[in-house]
């Protein structure tokens, strides 16, 4: 699948195959996706566990389900729990930035030398940020980075895909995380028993409402050549239609395949 099809064809499934399971291969290149993610300071916060359902006791999976997710996670095969590792610019203290400094990824032009991150860097900015508000968010925010990746890799290899948020203390109690491991979201992973296309892309808030240029208020103009191009790349693809009898019908033989109410 091209790369604009691929952004296109992402959905949030939330009917799985309960009875497929999803080779480990195809869960490992996942995993490789969020490896490669771009991450400040070299650092990779991004820590997974991945749980393939079958595996986990009776009580475990009970455990892990919530009001709004639990169907999801009961039909999904393999879960990725995604956490925020905290603690890991204090173990490495600079040691991954030194690294892009032998391969000049960083480089002398740009006032990078071992000697710098040693003696400015770490001590100076990255030590004393990490305790801030600010720390957390940039490295939340490159975890997700990372999450991206993998959820469109498993479009492109494909499965079916979803974010849910479960309950971060259980989460650390079930799995025996370190301290400094923060849950995060959990993607959920297997193949669709509904249509691929979910019946469609998912209503989406008017471009020009969301993107601005130069400053607030000025809109970044949306030019309908590239909608066009965009569409016969599939990325921009046809759009989920309110009640659409198909989509209801499907819904409604998905619940009596798996009795649940409708």
């Amino acid at each position: 699948m091209e790369f604009k099809e691929v952004i296109g064809s992402r959905r949030s499934i939330r009917f799985f195959d309960p009875d497929r399971p999803v080779e480990r291969e195809k869960i490992q290149k996942m995993l490789e996706a969020m490896r490669l993610s771009s991450c400040a300071v070299n650092a990779h916060w991004a820590r997974a566990i991945v749980g393939f359902r079958d595996d986990l006791a009776e009580d475990q999976l009970k455990r892990l389900l919530t009001p709004v997710a639990a169907l999801n996670v009961e039909l999904a095969p393999v879960h990725i729990h995604l956490f925020n590792d905290l603690g890991i610019v204090n173990r490495i203290q600079g040691s991954r930035l030194k690294e892009l400094v032998d391969v000049g990824a960083l480089a002398p032009t740009h006032g990078w030398s071992h000697k710098f991150v040693d003696e400015f860097v770490y001590p100076q900015i990255l030590k004393p940020l990490t305790g801030s508000p600010f720390y957390q968010v940039t490295s939340t925010f490159d975890v997700g980075v990372a999450a991206c990746q993998a959820l469109l890799t498993g479009v492109d290899e494909g499965l079916g895909v979803g974010f849910v948020t479960l309950n971060g203390a259980v989460l650390k109690e079930v799995f025996k995380t370190p301290d400094d491991w923060i849950p995060l979201s959990t993607i959920l992973v297997g193949y669709p028993s509904e249509r691929a296309d979910g019946g469609g892309q998912r209503p989406r808030p008017p471009f020009e409402e969301m993107y601005f240029e130069g400053a607030y208020g000025k809109p970044f103009k949306r030019d309908d050549k590239v909608v066009a191009e965009l569409k016969a790349a599939k990325m921009i693809q046809e759009p989920a239609k309110p009640n659409d009898p198909a989509r209801i019908e499907e819904i409604k033989k998905l619940a009596d395949k798996y009795g649940l109410p409708m």
